[in-house]
């Protein structure tokens, strides 16, 4: 009796194994899988596109890097009062916006509102770029 509760108990544990590699095997998308995980990042990040502004006179301006391919972008940009602190930086989407690098470092680019910006004249804005709390650019 024991030893058929064992081969019955095995049988199952296989059969298990054997129809979840068959479902990995067939392509067939996980029921937990939505549309949106398998649409492209930069199919968002492409509406960002054009002039934010920033206050005081900072601004980003967002372009297609044609040269590298979809989802790159070119990212214009006064970012600080300094004079040195603007520039024009390469930029990638990913999953939670644009990541790119500047002499301050690597950076995220994400949506945001006026309030996310972190910064008093923003806050009614709410189409918004965020880099992080108090650098911020938002459109009409």
């Amino acid at each position: 009796m024991a030893k058929a509760a064992l081969a019955l108990s095995t049988l199952l544990l296989i059969s298990g194994c054997a129809q979840n590699s068959n479902n990995a095997a067939s392509g067939a998308p996980d029921s937990g899988t939505s549309i949106e995980q398998s649409e492209p990042h930069h199919q968002v990040t492409d509406k960002w596109v054009g002039r934010w502004t920033g206050v005081e006179g900072l601004f980003l301006d967002i372009s297609k890097n044609e040269a590298a391919g979809p989802g790159h972008y070119l990212l214009e940009m006064q970012y600080g009062l300094d004079a040195n602190q603007s520039g024009t930086f390469e930029g990638q989407a990913t999953a939670e916006g644009i990541s790119f690098n500047r002499e301050d470092g690597p950076q995220l680019l994400s949506a945001g509102d006026g309030e996310a910006t972190g910064m008093k004249w923003l806050l009614e804005k709410e189409d918004c770029l965020v880099v992080k709390t108090g650098e911020g650019y938002c459109r009409d």
